[in-house]
C-alpha cells in the first residue's frame, strides 16, 4: 500500500466513489447530474409554491402533496454537494462524522416519504370509499397531526442505530460505493460487533418500508372493490384516475429502493457501476419524477402551472 493510502485508510475519512473507471468523464457526467438536481430543487420548489398560493389547493390531499415534495427536496439538499462535489472533483472525502450525518438524513428522508405515501393512499380510500365524509374525517387539524407522526416517526426511531456508527471500529479501505453515505455501505467497512445495527436496521426496515407498503397495498384493494361495486362505468374510471398520480408516485419510490437492496444483498459480484448506478437512481429519480408525475396527472395544479408560466409570459 502507498503512504497516502495508509493514511486514508487510518483516518476518519471516507473516499467517495463517482464512477469508477470512468473518471476522465466525470465532466461530461456532471452536465446531465447538474440539470437532474436542477429539474429536483426547481420542480419541487414549484409544486410548493403553487400549493401555498392557490388558495383552492388548500386541500387535504395537496397538503399532504407539499409534505413529498418537501421530503424530496430535503433528499436533493442532502446530496447535492457529495455527488456533484465528485464530479466536479473538488470533493474527493467525506468525514465520518459528515458521513454519518448524511446517512441520517437519506435514511430518514426515505422514511418520510414512505409515511407520506402512506398517508396519501389513506387520503384516496377515503376519498373513494367514504366520499361524503371526507370533509369531517380529514380535517386540517387531523391532517396537522399525521404530519407531526410522520416527522416523529421518520426522525426519532433512526438515531440508535446511526449514532452507533460513530463509536465501531473501521479497519476496512475507507472508500465508499457512492457518492453519498449510507448506513450498509458504513457497515461493510467494520470490524466490531455489528450485531445491534444490523438487526435494528432490519427492524427499522420492516416496521417503516414494508410495513408502509403492505398497508398501501391494502388501501388500494379495498379502493378497488369499493370501485368495482359502482355501476357507472364513466364513475368507476373516474374515481380510478383520481389514484393515477399516487399509484405512479408509489411505483417509482419502493422499485428503486427494492433494486438498490437487491444489489447490496446478491449482486457483490456485480460491476461497481452497477451498484453506483441503482444508488443515483435510488436517490434521484422520485425527487426527480414526482413533480413531473402530479404536474401532468393532477389537474388543479397543471392548470395553475400554465397559469403561472402565461402570466409570466404576458408580463
Amino acid at each position: 500500500m502507498s503512504a497516502v493510502f495508509i493514511s486514508k485508510y487510518n483516518s476518519s475519512r471516507f473516499i467517495l466513489s463517482g464512477f469508477p473507471g470512468l473518471e476522465v468523464n466525470y465532466l461530461w457526467f456532471s452536465i446531465p447530474f447538474s440539470i437532474i438536481y436542477t429539474m429536483v430543487l426547481s420542480g419541487n420548489c414549484l409544486v410548493l409554491h403553487v400549493i401555498r398560493t392557490e388558495p383552492s389547493l388548500h386541500q387535504p390531499m395537496f397538503y399532504l402533496l407539499a409534505m413529498l415534495a418537501l421530503t424530496d427536496l430535503g433528499m436533493g439538499l442532502s446530496t447535492v454537494h457529495t455527488v456533484l462535489g465528485s464530479l466536479w472533483g473538488f470533493v474527493q472525502d467525506i468525514s465520518l462524522d459528515a458521513c454519518i450525518a448524511q446517512s441520517y438524513f437519506i435514511h430518514g428522508l426515505s422514511f418520510m416519504e414512505s409515511s407520506v405515501l402512506l398517508a396519501m393512499a389513506f387520503d384516496r380510500y377515503i376519498a373513494i370509499c367514504h366520499p361524503l365524509r371526507y370533509s369531517s374525517i380529514l380535517t386540517n387539524d387531523k391532517i396537522m397531526k399525521i404530519g407531526v407522526a410522520i416527522l416523529c416517526r421518520s426522525t426519532l426511531l433512526i438515531p440508535p442505530v446511526i449514532i452507533r456508527l460513530k463509536f465501531l471500529n473501521y479497519c476496512r479501505p475507507h472508500i465508499l460505493s457512492h457518492s453519498f453515505c449510507l448506513h450498509q455501505d458504513l457497515i461493510r467497512m467494520v470490524c466490531s460487533d455489528i450485531r445491534f445495527n444490523s438487526i435494528y436496521g432490519l427492524a427499522l426496515v420492516i416496521s417503516n418500508l414494508l410495513l408502509d407498503a403492505v398497508l398501501i397495498l391494502v388501501s388500494y384493494v379495498m379502493i378497488l372493490h369499493a370501485v368495482l361495486a359502482i355501476a357507472s362505468q364513466e364513475e368507476r374510471t373516474k374515481s380510478l384516475q383520481t389514484c393515477v398520480s399516487h399509484i405512479c408516485a408509489v411505483s417509482v419510490f419502493y422499485i428503486p429502493i427494492i433494486g438498490l437492496t437487491m444489489v447490496h444483498r446478491f449482486g457483490k459480484h456485480l460491476s461497481p457501476l452497477v451498484h453506483v448506478f441503482m444508488g443515483n437512481i435510488y436517490i434521484l429519480f422520485p425527487p426527480l419524477m414526482n413533480p413531473i408525475i402530479y404536474s401532468i396527472k393532477t389537474q388543479q395544479i397543471r392548470k395553475r402551472i400554465q397559469r403561472l408560466f402565461y402570466l409570466k409570459e404576458m408580463c
